[in-house]
């Protein structure tokens, strides 16, 4: 039996968290090798309007919904501000990751503009974007037929809480129906957790790694969109059924400090915080949403933040994150990436943390 951490202790290291990823920082070059696909823009630079920074920002919304702190809120309407002439409509769904916070905001604020704009670009996300020969979100850019674990958190999130902000039941029945395919072409028969990625043409897992942060997007994901979606549309019970069969897999491949490695069946590759601490925080809010039961998950829960607590400096700063990750052609190149401070490896901690202490 574990002990429950204590929440006041918890909630100061979550404040430092959020202050070390809203200070400004250069680009950790000393840190960095030639496998990363673009390692400094994927650092601790915030004012940028991509993925990483979209990551942050969920992450910050989310840690206010927890703590009521002000000056996190403060912080994305100013960072919006700050940033909104970056916002593109382009062929990735990396971009469209920050739109995640503009239901939220719009709810908080009912400045109209956060409505609207969201509502801009959910239709054109709706209408444009390319879709793999399976019908699930093209991962985006030169891409092809590649379907990404990534997505769920980086697009269909957005969509999700779009669908409930504005009532729209297609919407929500489109968004079940991209998160059902995402965990049928990813989810390994053998072991329940989920590829990086499938190649629609190949009709292959490329490298078929068990790629640890890939499982924490959807893992993290999946229950922040059933929150949305739940009552405007009839989640299939697939959803629910693969989902449980991906958890359970995840805590077989669980370390004994609670975190898992970068590719979770190789005991001799590192363990990579980010994608740790976002498996712990979807397994808990699955656990409070009623989709896990707590008994033999909430053990799983505790020994991840013990593992995630040790990866924290004292200064709030979340070590051992790897570097932003492409389907590598191999399983030993995921062990070869840089491990650097970053947003999302920031946030997804912080959403742990905060999901963790929330009453």
């Amino acid at each position: 039996m574990t002990t429950p951490l204590d929440k006041a202790a918890l909630q100061a290291v979550a404040g430092k968290v959020f202050q070390y990823m809203t200070v400004e920082h250069s680009g950790a070059t000393d840190q960095l090798v030639g496998v990363d696909a673009n390692p400094v823009s994927w650092g601790l630079d915030i004012n940028q309007w991509d993925w990483n920074p979209g990551v942050g920002v969920t992450a910050i919304s989310a840690y206010y919904e927890a703590s009521r702190q002000p000056e996190a809120q403060q912080f994305l309407v100013d960072w919006v501000q700050k940033n909104k002439h970056l916002a593109r409509k382009f062929q990735h769904v990396n971009v469209m990751a920050p739109f995640a916070i503009f239901p939220d905001l719009y709810r908080r604020t009912a400045d109209p503009y956060y409505r609207d704009t969201a509502l801009e670009y959910g239709d054109w996300i709706v209408k444009n974007s390319v879709r793999t020969l399976t019908g699930a979100f093209q991962h985006g850019g030169d891409l092809t037929e590649e379907i990404w674990a990534d997505t769920i958190f980086m697009v269909v999130l957005f969509l999700a809480r779009l669908a409930r902000l504005t009532g729209d039941r297609a919407l929500a029945a489109e968004v079940a129906r991209q998160l059902l395919l995402h965990l049928q072409y990813l989810q390994d028969p053998a072991t329940g957790v989920l590829f990086h990625g499938y190649f629609c043409n190949e009709k292959s897992h490329k490298s078929s790694a068990r790629w640890t942060r890939g499982n924490a997007w959807i893992t993290v994901g999946t229950p922040l969109i059933l929150a949305e979606i739940s009552e405007l549309t009839a989640v299939p019970a697939e959803i629910g059924e693969r989902y449980r069969r991906m958890v359970d897999g995840l805590v077989k491949f669980q370390a004994a400090n609670g975190l898992w490695h970068t590719v979770m069946d190789q005991p001799t590759f590192y363990q990579e915080t980010s994608g740790s601490a976002g498996i712990a925080c979807g397994i808990l809010k699955s656990i409070r949403a009623g989709v896990l039961p707590a008994a033999g998950y909430l053990p799983v829960v505790e020994r991840a933040m013990g593992g995630v607590l040790g990866s924290i400096s004292a200064e709030g700063c979340v070590t051992g994150v790897s570097g932003g990750t492409p389907i590598m052609h191999t399983i030993d190149e995921y062990n070869q990436l840089s491990r650097y401070p970053t947003l999302y490896g920031q946030g997804l901690t912080l959403m742990l943390l905060g999901e963790y202490t929330h009453a």
